[in-house]
């Protein structure tokens, strides 16, 4: 029995023998993080620029959190909601003093939570709306991602995560992003209970809509008593240089929906929050976890987000976000491998001048792998940079001359 990884070849090897093939990972095998950093098996140290996909804005193994995690471990780490357990009530005073919210709902996945915005929006449709029953719609838009299940997909616009997975739930009704004259039409229908949006795309290669658009949908959706029902599970907790990514706009979504950073990364959780009009529509029996709101993942989020106050992760995101474009511009200049950069804070993506179907996103990525720098395309041709918010100006501009040296150097 195999009980301890020697190579990153064995451990690729297990996962391919043994393990679902449902993703596509860089051939990087990893064994241990701290701040900004990522070791592989072999002891090669890397600069992560993925974040596990912003789950880990913190930085890697943050030693508040995993204290926390520990201490809790070591007392209680699940009772299910049968029973009041001591952490949560502090945990959802904490998240509701921090956003804004009356209440909170706590789940696991980020997932779990779009489908609890979802269930939200539509029970809120039928018994304050008045909409005819089972005749609720939720506005989405094009390239969203909230996720996998079959109720999410049922909203996507991605052949991969559609094909061959129908039938489709209906009830729900897809628009451009970015597009006001869209939400109008959308928005103007009275069986629409929820818009369901992303203040920036991230899945789709990080798409920053036009100032206004997020201040425009959110007076058309109270125009029309429609819930605008936010996701934030990518955008939230610092990552783009403001708490939310709506702050940027002064928008206050009527659901927020918040995952990834909300633990730093150390377990899964997630969590929606409305105000009592909203939250309580759903009764007892109606919507529930085994796991969602246990005393260890509440000890943990709050020391989570107690390291992004204590340690300006917000100011640092907005700083060192304009040092990164700046220099990504700069790099522009001399090459006509990248098209664009685009972003806010320390969420950011390039854009490789190359079509979406070749492999040269891939292969650059591949090559940052080789110099230290450990970064994953999404969509063909676009690679996203989105490092831990604790990192440094001058860990900032190591990893720009890295990007800088690969790209100038690369050869189609």
């Amino acid at each position: 029995m195999v009980t301890a990884i020697t190579s990153s070849q064995e451990a690729i090897d297990l996962e391919d023998n043994y393990g679902a093939h449902n993703y596509h990972p860089l051939p990087v095998v990893l064994t241990r993080g701290e701040g900004v950093f990522l070791w592989d098996v072999e002891g090669k140290r890397y600069y992560d620029f993925l974040s596990a996909y912003s789950a880990v804005n913190q930085g890697h193994c943050h030693p508040h959190i995993v204290q926390a995690l520990i201490d809790q471990a070591r007392e209680l780490t699940l009772t299910s909601r049968a029973f009041y357990n001591d952490k949560l009530g502090l945990a959802e005073k904490y998240v509701c003093d921090t956003f804004g919210y009356d209440k909170a709902l706590f789940m696991n996945s980020g997932a779990e939570a779009n489908e609890t915005a979802i269930k939200l929006a539509r029970k809120w449709g039928y018994t304050k709306k008045g909409i005819e029953d089972n005749k609720a719609i939720i506005v989405a838009a094009k390239k969203n991602f909230h996720g996998r299940t079959t109720s999410i997909i049922s909203a996507s616009t991605d052949p991969s995560a559609r094909k061959n997975f129908g039938p489709f739930m209906p009830g729900f009704e897809i628009v451009e992003y970015d597009d006001v004259p869209a939400l109008q039409k959308a928005l103007a229908n009275p069986h629409v209970c929820g818009l369901w949006i992303e203040p920036i795309q991230g899945e789709a290669g990080v798409y920053v809509p036009q100032a206004g658009y997020l201040k425009t949908a959110a007076e058309l959706c109270n125009q029309h008593s429609v819930l605008l029902m936010m996701d934030e599970i990518q955008t939230g907790i610092a990552r783009t240089g403001k708490m939310l990514a709506s702050d940027h706009e002064n928008v206050r979504p009527d659901i927020l929906i918040l995952g990834k950073a909300l633990s730093g990364g150390v377990l899964p959780v997630s969590v929606v929050l409305a105000r009592n009009e909203i939250m309580l529509v759903i009764k007892p029996g109606e919507h529930g976890s085994t796991f969602g709101g246990n005393p260890l993942a509440a000890a943990v989020v709050v020391a989570a987000l107690q390291v992004v106050a204590n340690e300006n992760l917000i100011e640092n995101a907005a700083r060192l976000g304009e040092v990164f474009r700046a220099r990504m511009k700069r790099l522009i200049e001399k090459t006509d491998l990248i098209k664009l950069v685009r972003g806010k804070g320390l969420l950011n993506a390039i854009v490789i001048n190359d079509a979406p179907e070749s492999e040269t996103a891939w292969n650059i990525c591949l090559k940052f792998a080789e110099h230290g720098l450990l970064a994953k395309p999404t969509h063909g041709n676009i690679i996203r940079l989105a490092p831990p918010l604790v990192i440094t100006e001058e860990q900032i501009h190591e990893c720009c001359d890295i990007i800088e040296q690969v790209v100038l150097a690369y050869k189609k």
